[in-house]
């Protein structure tokens, strides 16, 4: 090859660097403009008139925390005061409020009752605190009643319609057997809570709905998985992976104390219990129509020798304390790890019991199948981010 075709061929090379450094270049460019574009948008709304442009210059600060279980969505508006014009809101007001980016749809995040506000300074500053409004009216009142030779899905549907909601229980988790329980000076939350605790479940409200879905499953009530977030390394500048030691328990231990039979006991169960679903036998010999729970160890267990996390709760039935026993451990296995991460670009479609893939971080956290259990989303000085609480789902355990 000649110095003159050796030439040509460098500067075509040149050329093709060039314009790929460019094309780079323009990339970069376009991201980065594409990044001053992007701001954050809220919607307030008030008895259905929109609020918002009443906030503008004055909104330090806008948090929305998605809880789960029983524990109220939560909203928070920190506001300038400096000029002293802001009036003090009234208490028991319902705001409507959304989240989002300017230029797309805002994901609604649902209604909250004013219940707290604050002024402070200097310099003056105004704080508005809300609750999520389905969860301030009768599912709160102590009540008295009980259930008994019933299921799950009875109870949510009886607890649903006495306070105005929709119950929404996967078909499986419904019929769910309940031999007896009862509901002594306590609310209808605590009682969910309760019988959510002894099914491994997660009871709570969310628009009008009230959801009895099974803990760390990640699936809707339909029993449709919910889609996957996807969190990269590069998705947040702050994160946080932690294993715990499970306090040491080995096993979970659960009383029983059957006062019409006048018998009692215990069950205990550890990584060696191993569960079956078995159909009983009648006074004829034939099967019954429904089944019940059995357990059987692998091994034999040594009470002595194992640190048992034990149960308050004396339960009414060997069946009923079993079903508890298994919850709670299954509770115990499926929260050994923990993560969680701020997302520098807030994602406001995220909520608690969605499924989540996370990558860029070390092997052992990538590999792990996530469940979020809590979302916190902040608008502040102009920029939008959401804190992320994950914990491992229970197929992941070894």
């Amino acid at each position: 090859m000649s110095l003159q075709d050796l030439l040509a061929q460098g500067e075509d090379l040149y050329n093709q660097g060039a314009q790929a450094v460019g094309d780079l270049a323009d990339t970069v460019a376009d991201f980065a403009g594409a990044g001053q574009l992007q701001q954050p948008a809220y919607r307030l709304t008030l008895k259905g008139k929109d609020i918002t442009a009443s906030f503008a210059g004055r909104l330090i600060s806008l948090t929305i925390t998605d809880n789960r279980g029983f524990e109220s969505d939560e909203l928070e508006i920190v506001l300038d005061d400096a000029d002293g014009k802001l009036d003090l809101p009234p208490r028991g007001v319902v705001l409507d409020a959304a989240l989002g980016w300017k230029g797309k749809a805002l994901v609604d995040k649902g209604s909250f009752t004013v219940d707290e506000v604050e002024h402070a300074g200097a310099p003056d500053t105004l704080t508005i605190r809300a609750r999520a409004t389905d969860l301030r009216a009768g599912i709160a009142t102590k009540r008295e009643r009980s259930w008994h030779k019933t299921t799950v899905g009875k109870i949510v549907e009886e607890i649903a319609k006495a306070n105005s909601l929709t119950p929404c229980v996967s078909d499986w988790l419904a019929k769910r057997p309940v031999e007896h329980i009862d509901q002594t000076s306590e609310s209808d939350a605590n009682l969910l809570t309760r019988l959510a605790q002894q099914h491994d479940a997660i009871a709570t409200v969310k628009s009008g709905r009230l959801l009895f879905l099974k803990a760390g499953d990640a699936e809707s009530v339909t029993g449709k998985p919910f889609p996957v977030v996807g969190i990269t390394r590069a998705s947040g500048d702050r994160h946080r992976f932690a294993v715990a030691d499970r306090n040491a328990y080995t096993a979970v231990k659960a009383y029983w104390h059957d006062l019409d039979k006048a018998t009692k006991g215990e069950v205990i169960v550890d990584a060696n219990t191993k569960f079956e679903r078995r159909k009983g036998v009648t006074k004829r010999g034939k099967p019954t129509k429904r089944s019940h729970l059995t357990a059987s160890q692998e091994k034999a267990t040594e009470p002595s020798a194992q640190n048992a996390k034990v149960l308050r709760h004396i339960y009414a039935t060997e069946a009923t304390a079993l079903q508890a026993a298994k919850s709670a451990w299954e509770k115990l296995q499926r929260g050994v790890a923990e993560f969680s991460i701020t997302l520098d670009h807030g994602r406001p479609e995220i909520f608690p019991e969605l499924p989540a893939k996370v990558t860029g971080f070390k092997p052992a956290i990538d590999s792990c199948a996530w469940v979020i259990s809590k979302a916190t989303h902040s608008i502040v000085d102009g920029g939008f981010t959401t804190a992320l609480e994950l914990e491992m789902r229970l197929e992941d355990m070894q």
